[in-house]
């Protein structure tokens, strides 16, 4: 049977996390391993100021003082002397469309499964509600897994709508979009009155052409985005030799 690596951002006691297991515990052998807290927003981080607790719990969930990545970290590469086959981050609390994966947590469980040999899958819910839809659309794509190739360094984000099963319009492949500058950040004083700042709301879409995750989205399909994580901007390198170029 395929051994599964369950991770996310929104932390160990997460309903996503729970809904995610809860899906695949029939497909597959499973290991949960996941932050103690929230930790959304931590992007690829990595602790290396201080050693990891990896703690089991009573559910049978592994928690870690640490980021996703740390999460990931441990569940492949060495603690258990089992690999998984696949990583599964998820199912996020809320989607991660467009530039949003640059932050994401949820995006970078998966993509240390991937930096670490792993075939990956990041699964977000756009809302709150509906993780039972979610969780299927997870045991679909595990159930294909074996069939779908790609190439080296990538790996598949996953935003389902927040909508009942039977209104899930199908399946769409998409690229990402772009959202706009992020609004100011929110100045608020605290109980002593010093000045604190709250980071604000990501900006608005930029780009939610047709083809991308947000319109896809917006319309009611599951959006599959793969990601890469190289991010050589390889159209450039010409126009930047040539500056280097004129410079010399």
């Amino acid at each position: 049977m395929r051994r599964l690596l369950l991770s996310n951002d929104d932390g160990v006691h997460a309903p996503g996390l729970r809904a995610l297991h809860d899906a695949l515990a029939r497909h597959a052998r499973l290991r949960v391993v996941a932050p103690d807290r929230d930790k959304s927003g931590a992007s690829n981080s990595l602790t290396l100021s201080r050693p990891l607790a990896l703690t089991a719990l009573d559910n049978g969930f592994y928690s870690v003082d640490g980021t996703p990545a740390d999460c990931v970290y441990l569940g492949v590469n060495g603690v258990w002397d089992e690999k998984p086959d696949l990583v599964i981050s998820g199912i996020n609390h809320g989607g991660n469309l467009g530039d949003d994966v640059l932050y994401s947590g949820t995006v970078a469980a998966a993509m240390e499964g991937r930096n670490l040999g792993m075939a990956a899958i990041a699964m977000s819910l756009v809302g709150s509600r509906h993780f039972d839809t979610a969780g299927r659309v997870a045991a679909s794509l595990v159930g294909a897994a074996d069939q779908l190739s790609l190439p080296p360094r990538s790996l598949l984000n996953v935003n389902v709508p927040d909508l009942p099963w039977d209104e899930i319009q199908g399946f769409r492949v998409t690229r990402m979009g772009y959202r706009g500058p992020a609004a100011r950040p929110l100045e608020v004083r605290d109980p002593r009155g010093r000045v604190r700042y709250w980071i604000a709301a990501v900006g608005e879409n930029a780009d939610d052409g047709p083809d991308t995750d947000f319109a896809a989205v917006e319309a009611g399909f599951v959006s599959i985005t793969p990601l890469q994580t190289d991010l050589t901007r390889h159209a450039a390198l010409d126009d930047v030799q040539g500056w280097l170029d004129a410079l010399t």
